[in-house]
């Protein structure tokens, strides 16, 4: 089973391949990430409270494994720590529509608004045949129009809107969460593939191990003395693109825009200062704090475009702790978490999880790694 251009506000920028014990990271084959798991664990809806969710704890060091809920996450947490989270937000960016002059259905999946031109996205189409240049697609009865102007190397369609009104108005009466392939079942509540703590448009995909907080658990976290900082990284489809060459180190990792603030970078630097911990909600905010860090672990604050990609043999020069959930066979969310808790660690956890009938991936389980 396997998974489905812009300028640095600091001087800062990061490699994307981050430090590497070569000789670690060159034996390393996409198979040593692959587990068994029955379809039946895979969550196809969320629960009704985001806290009930289980969680496993692990601590990376000896293997040591606990289940708990996800609501007394607050347990291992201490004055001082500092938790940081990917406030994105994802759009309803999936829109059914029709060819115009042949009424052929064409679905329309909205992956990047093109920089200075309101109006005008890059899109994956389907099926892509039947929208060459030229071709007009109506939406809700003509409330929306587009049409494709440019066609992209890799297939995708650069399509121009047009519309009476606001976009994002349009977008979210008609169109739908982009939910991964491996969800077949519709979402009810548009909300609950967002984080209680989204902010800015921007993802194709949710941030999952922050959909797990509520607005109460959250409170209780910071009256505790632990700190909130936010990071924003837009997660792209690419984060379902499956690992297809046999070395991991020959895959070619996506790209994906992220943003430290400044006071978030302050905050963790003073964390680590202080001998506290930092800790990451979500393989996206791990990203995000790795690309944009110096090789002395100082977190600079700005924007780039990462392509980070971490297996085991990387070098972590930021985080303490990771909020996780659990991921797809031979992904490389799976190879992250492996990079941070042990590749041997990790895949015993898995083990465990599907033997304890753990819910997985974007709607499923926590895992608090430490």
């Amino acid at each position: 089973m396997s998974s489905f251009g812009v300028r640095s506000c600091s001087l800062f920028l990061s490699s994307s391949l981050g430090d590497l014990s070569g000789e670690q990271g060159r034996q390393m084959k996409t198979s040593d990430f692959y587990y068994d798991l029955p379809k039946e664990l895979i969550a196809q809806d969320p629960l009704e409270d985001r806290s009930a969710s289980r969680l496993m704890c692990l601590d990376k060091e000896t293997g040591q494994i606990s289940h708990r809920h996800f609501s007394q996450i607050i347990d291992f947490l201490e004055p001082g720590d500092t938790l940081v989270i990917n406030n994105t937000k994802v759009i309803p960016a999936r829109l059914m529509g029709e060819k115009e002059g042949t009424g052929a259905a064409i679905e329309v999946l909205l992956l990047n608004r093109v920089k200075n031109q309101e109006s005008t996205w890059e899109t994956l189409v389907r099926p892509g045949k039947k929208c060459r240049i030229g071709t007009r697609i109506s939406f809700g009865g003509g409330i929306l129009t587009g049409e494709v102007i440019q066609i992209a190397e890799e297939g995708n369609r650069y399509i121009r809107f047009e519309y009476e009104g606001v976009f994002e108005e349009i977008l979210d009466r008609l169109g739908e969460m982009p939910l991964p392939p491996y969800i077949t079942h519709r979402l009810q509540d548009k909300d609950r593939y967002n984080t209680v703590y989204a902010k800015y448009d921007g993802s194709a995909a949710a941030p999952t191990a922050g959909l797990h907080f509520t607005d109460e658990l959250l409170e209780a976290i910071r009256e505790k003395g632990v700190n909130l900082a936010p990071v924003t990284l837009h997660v792209g489809l690419g984060t379902f693109r499956p690992v297809k060459v046999e070395d991991v180190t020959q895959h070619h990792m996506h790209t994906e825009h992220c943003i430290i603030p400044e006071e978030t970078a302050r905050l963790i630097n003073e964390t680590h200062a202080s001998g506290r911990r930092v800790i990451a909600v979500g393989t996206t905010s791990c990203r995000t704090l790795e690309s944009m860090a110096g090789e002395d672990g100082e977190v600079r604050s700005g924007e780039m475009d990462t392509a980070i990609f971490i297996y085991p043999g990387y070098r972590f020069r930021v985080i303490d702790g990771l909020v996780t959930n659990f991921h797809l066979p031979e992904s490389t969310l799976i190879m992250l978490v492996s990079a941070f808790a042990g590749k041997e660690h990790i895949m015993a956890a898995y083990e465990e999880a599907v033997r304890e009938r753990y819910r997985f991936f974007s709607f499923g389980d926590a895992m608090l790694i430490l």
